[in-house]
């Protein structure tokens, strides 16, 4: 298979671009017993030097991972190489009343060492609080230089219109979208493209499953299979649904054989087919190491053709149809928090 060169794509109308694969930097500053365990500040910054070297430009953090550890092992790490990243990160939802947006700010900034963030992203939709006084306060950090864009995540068609019609400019919107995970392709995603508004991909591996590394669902982490994918009777899942496990498995054995056929690693596969899909701007893909970046880097560089990309359409339709356009993979009908 050919490569690309790895490409910057615009946020939108922000006037920002980023590249293509962005790195998720949730592990950062992790002990053991945190959700992806620990990870070494030495390992974290190899890896971090190697994503700039390669243009690899765009790293993705939150307040809420490792309790504002990733955010604090990220600062240190880029300290003295600020200026050649673009890093984003999140607000929770039921921080966004005008103090604690502010509050909330500026300790992301002294966590991330920086006096800028460029892009500043609402983590879900804004609930508890005023939309308006909370996007109001966040074009006011804009425009005091604090923050550089505007995001959201997981907002669908309804949250995702209030907050365009409030501020002009959204440049992102971050959502759970992989070959496994379509539900935004019914009407998220073409609104996303109409009101030009960029999507970041996150969970673009389904945390590893979309690797092949697991042949069946048993042997998949409980941690890994919360989600509407699986049975709602298997631990710590909250939809209480059916799952669609068989569709599911048939998907992963024919990517598996579109992938062998074409002579590259499934994950590379699932990432080249989501760095084609119309009005995506970044894919987001964590990484250990230096040698699981350059395998993300060679996926989202795939030139796929249209008869690969209809044949993956295709295989993963099953599981789609079963599992509906709602784009909460955790909760279903009247509990989703995507609306």
């Amino acid at each position: 298979m050919e490569s690309r060169e790895l490409e910057r794509r615009p946020c939108g109308a922000s006037g920002l671009d980023i590249s293509v694969l962005g790195v998720g930097c949730w592990a950062f500053g992790g002990k053991e017993g945190d959700y992806w365990g620990a990870q070494d500040d030495n390992d974290a910054r190899s890896l971090i030097a190697a994503c700039l070297e390669r243009g690899v430009t765009y790293l993705d953090v939150a307040e809420a991972y490792n309790d504002g550890r990733s955010e604090e092992a990220l600062g240190r790490i880029l300290e003295g190489r600020r200026g050649e990243a673009i890093i984003g990160t999140k607000i929770g939802p039921q921080f966004c009343t005008p103090s604690l947006i502010r509050e909330h700010c500026e300790a992301s900034l002294r966590r991330l060492r920086t006096d800028y963030i460029d892009i500043y992203m609402v983590h879900w939709p804004i609930r508890e609080h005023s939309v308006p006084e909370a996007f109001e306060t966040l074009k006011q950090l804009r425009d005091e230089g604090k923050i550089r864009v505007i995001g959201v995540s997981n907002f669908g068609v309804r949250d995702l219109t209030e907050a365009a019609d409030l501020v002009p400019g959204i440049g992102i919107n971050q959502l759970h979208y992989n070959l496994l995970s379509r539900g935004l392709e019914a009407e998220i995603l073409p609104l996303c493209r109409k009101r030009n508004i960029g999507v970041m991909t996150y969970m673009s591996l389904l945390q590893g499953i979309l690797t092949g590394k697991w042949k069946t669902i048993d042997e998949i982490p409980p941690v890994r299979t919360r989600t509407r994918h699986f049975r709602g009777d298997r631990p710590d899942s909250r939809h209480g649904g059916p799952g669609a496990e068989e569709e599911v498995i048939a998907a992963l054995d024919g990517i598996r054989a579109i992938a062998t056929e074409l002579g590259v690693e499934m994950g590379q596969l699932a990432l080249g087919w989501l760095a084609a899909q119309p009005g995506v701007t970044c894919v987001l893909a964590g990484a250990r190491n230096v040698a699981q970046l350059e395998s993300n880097i060679q996926g989202v560089t795939l030139k796929l053709s249209d008869d690969v990309l209809a044949r993956l359409d295709a295989t993963t339709r099953p599981v789609f149809d079963k599992l509906g356009s709602d784009a909460d993979y955790w909760q279903s009908g009247s509990n989703s928090r995507i609306r």
